[in-house]
């Protein structure tokens, strides 16, 4: 059913003059002649008639379809845009008024799309402008390629392609080129280009309802954008469909409609609407480059992505090719002050994609230097105690989170691998719930064995933390390697050979500062903070009321556990559980400070057992 459309306008019969008025305060190299309502022409603000001593390049026809034409008035392209009404060719005074504003003696070239309404308009008045003695050539550009070739007088329609033309003419004329040569380049490079579009929705006029032409799950292919009927309705199709469709109509050779074939040089324009999301016509680019460059064998020189031509509000896009050698890329290379010609890339274009680059520490190790050592040293013993019982505490505990999970709604602790680092004097601590990722965190403690420095041991720590940045989702997964990574950062900073107790409480503090300030929470928001934050209290008190090193990181682990269980009297602050009701979150602890008291407490009994041993 019809509607009436929703527009951000006053009156519908001064949307173009209103157009123009914001246009030109946007754009102060811009003006217009106050010929208003009947004389609606945008004109370059340095290009006088009495004076101007280039070409004059001036396109323009209904307006609806903006940027185009006034958006590309300005140095290096048109020096005048001609606007009609919407959607309606402008009136042969307002042509007139046009030429004669900026045309000099070098003489104007007319750039007139194929339409009936354009074509009478714009050759009238070139007629009569060259009865008062301009110098006056026209050309016109019918770069469709969806209808078929022949159509009686009527031609191809033009479309986006003339934007092209626009600017390779400008560029000439600004080049200091005569009236013909300026002609000569225009005519050309509109017989090098094709267009075809694909349009998802019809576009709705100012003042008009919306129609209902074309129906839920279908597109028009070949599109009028003027509203008309395009070539054929058909359900809409994923965009390669859509794109491969397109560029085999503009590139048929049994239709001939562009001489573009196999090893040629193109440029292509990917055109928005009016109503196509940035994301949609980037998809539409980066499908379109790949196929003309492996199906058709075409060497893609330039890309313009963006609305250059639209059609209201219509949502689609069209898809322009034009063939090009040298000449014509430096035209479109050409500088202009245009405002809505987008800046391009001259030269050759650098690969699309390019190897994500790895840290200066990873990126010189080989995989067999990372293997896992076939001696381990006796730090490196302890070590690997610490990993196994934190790991077989969270495995064992999987349930349990599990099903804590489901009623306090984080969904991430149960059943994601918990990866996390604490050293502690010679200790590294990792909660890891899936055992067969076990080896990545031994296979970077071959070092251990020839030394026993701080830079080893902080490696060690920013290679789990990048770990579990691979290995890890959710929520849990991000605060883990932020403490990680803050750990690694203070142990790096340490200069010494070795790394003492309180040089291990300050890298923990420091993690959990990190966690804090990034992940918003502090002690009593019901998160896993709330388990390390106590054992940090006691891990400090302890070794400075001068408990040996194991002795206080067993003790601190007892607070860790204490301060998990606490969280059931916490309504939580942070993540999802905070969404969920008071009653619910007083019958479980919070599943990620359990988690976290449980691989902390494991890896503490652990290696109190082997250091003992390791000290005896």
């Amino acid at each position: 059913m019809a509607f009436q459309g929703k527009k951000l306008i006053n009156n519908p019969d001064d949307v173009v003059t209103e157009f123009i008025e914001g246009l030109v305060e946007t754009y102060p190299g811009l003006q217009y002649l106050d010929g208003f309502p009947e004389v609606k022409v945008v004109i370059r603000a340095d290009a006088s008639g009495a004076t101007y001593d280039k070409v004059a390049v001036i396109s323009g026809g209904g307006s609806g379809h903006e940027p185009a034409h006034a958006g590309f008035v300005g140095e290096g392209m048109l020096t005048a845009s001609i606007c009609g009404d919407v959607f309606a060719s402008p009136s042969v005074d307002s042509i007139l008024a046009g030429i004669r504003a900026v045309t000099g003696p070098m003489g104007c070239l007319l750039i007139v799309m194929n339409y009936t309404g354009d074509r009478l308009n714009f050759g009238l008045a070139a007629e009569q402008a060259r009865s008062e003695g301009y110098k006056i050539e026209t050309v016109i550009v019918g770069d469709d390629c969806a209808l078929p070739p022949l159509l009686g007088i009527a031609g191809r329609r033009g479309l986006a392609g003339t934007i092209f033309v626009n600017k390779i003419a400008g560029a000439a004329a600004a080049a200091g080129l005569s009236l013909a040569d300026v002609a000569a380049e225009a005519k050309r490079a509109s017989q090098m280009v094709g267009t075809m579009g694909v349009a998802l929705s019809v576009c709705t006029l100012p003042g008009q309802v919306t129609s209902d032409r074309l129906g839920p799950g279908k597109m028009e292919l070949g599109l009028g954008i003027h509203g008309e009927p395009g070539a054929a309705v058909a359900d809409l199709q994923p965009v390669d469909v859509v794109v491969s469709h397109v560029l085999k109509q503009i590139l048929s050779s049994e239709t001939n409609y562009v001489p573009i074939t196999r090893g040629n040089r193109v440029v292509l324009m990917i055109n928005g609407l009016g109503a196509t999301p940035v994301m949609e016509l980037m998809i539409a680019a980066g499908k379109t480059v790949p196929k003309l460059q492996l199906e058709f064998g075409l060497a893609v020189e330039r890309v313009y992505t963006g609305s250059f031509m639209t059609s209201l509000d219509m949502a689609g896009f069209s898809i322009s090719i034009m063939k090009a050698d040298q000449t014509l890329l430096q035209r479109l290379d050409a500088p202009t002050k245009a405002p809505h010609w987008p800046v391009g890339s001259a030269g050759n274009r650098p690969p699309a994609k390019i190897p994500v680059p790895l840290p200066p520490s990873r990126s010189t190790k080989s995989e067999e230097s990372l293997s896992r050592p076939l001696q381990l040293s006796e730090q490196g013993r302890i070590l690997e105690a610490a990993i196994e019982a934190a790991v077989n505490a969270v495995i064992g505990m999987r349930d349990s989170l599990n099903d804590w999970d489901s009623k306090v709604g984080d969904g991430d602790c149960g059943s994601t691998p918990l990866d996390f680092t604490l050293l502690y004097t010679s200790i590294i601590v990792v909660a890891l719930q899936d055992q067969s990722h076990r080896c990545s965190w031994l296979r970077c403690f071959k070092d251990l064995n020839a030394h026993n420095s701080a830079e080893d041991i902080s490696e060690t720590v920013n290679e789990i933390g990048s770990s579990v940045r691979r290995a890890m989702g959710g929520t849990s997964g991000v605060l883990y390697n932020i403490f990680s990574k803050a750990a690694y950062a203070r142990l790096k900073a340490n200069s010494d050979s070795t790394v003492t107790a309180k040089q291990w409480a300050e890298a923990f503090e420091a993690a959990i500062d990190a966690v804090s300030k990034y992940g918003g929470a502090s002690a009593g928001y019901r998160t896993l903070l709330d388990a390390l934050i106590p054992a940090l209290s006691v891990l400090k008190e302890r070794l400075t009321a001068g408990d040996d090193s194991s002795t206080a990181f067993v003790l601190s682990s007892e607070a860790a556990l204490a301060g998990a269980e606490s969280t059931k009297d916490m309504q939580a602050q942070a993540g999802r559980s905070s969404y969920v009701s008071a009653a619910i979150l007083a019958t479980v602890p919070d599943p990620g400070a359990m988690a976290a008291a449980a691989w902390y407490r494991a890896a503490a009994l652990a290696v109190k057992a082997k250091y003992g041993k390791a000290s005896s």
